[in-house]
């Protein structure tokens, strides 16, 4: 399993018994949907390897409490301390009406209201405090908040999503 056809799920922070068993901060709004799981891919050294789970179950609303298969002592569970988690993209809820991942976007076409088309969606920045959508056109990069103020329309078939930005924002790009 190659890390472009999975999406993060959390990461391993500490052990909670001393047979084996394990924590994962889980990064999801809904920690209750993951707790039926069969198996995770854990990153070790860059490479996806799977885990079978024994048995899960929340612990304290966003860590699950995990027992893998082939972990029976804290120094095996210290060998996976703090590496990342990962599931199958196709794990993934569908999501309803306008609401996206970020990753189904990139290579949207972005229309504003009031300048047309403004290019294609290349990536999405989320290391600021708020993502930015991150737009080539022409050769030059526009950076828009992801504010659902400023997303009027998502027509995931024809992959347009269709803006309304603050005047003056895209100026300061063209």
């Amino acid at each position: 399993m190659l890390k472009q056809d999975c999406f993060y799920l959390g990461k391993i922070v500490s052990q909670f018994s001393f047979k084996g068993e394990l924590l994962i901060k889980l990064d999801t709004d809904e920690p209750e949907a993951y707790t039926e799981m069969e198996s995770v891919f854990v990153d070790i050294n860059e490479n996806l390897v799977p885990f079978f789970i024994v048995k899960s179950s929340l612990h304290r609303s966003t860590l699950l409490r995990v027992r893998f298969e082939d972990v029976d002592s804290a120094e095996e569970a210290d060998e996976i301390m703090k590496c990342d988690v990962y599931l199958p993209l196709t794990m993934l809820p569908e999501l309803e009406g306008d609401k996206f991942y970020f990753h189904e976007i990139i290579g949207f076409t972005v229309e504003d209201i009031n300048y047309g088309n403004i290019g294609k969606v290349v990536s999405i920045n989320d290391s600021t405090a708020q993502a930015l959508f991150e737009i080539e056109k022409d050769g030059k990069q526009i950076l828009i908040p992801m504010n659902d103020e400023f997303i009027e329309k998502l027509d995931k078939k024809n992959k347009i999503i269709y803006l309304k930005t603050p005047e003056g924002l895209i100026d300061l790009y063209l």
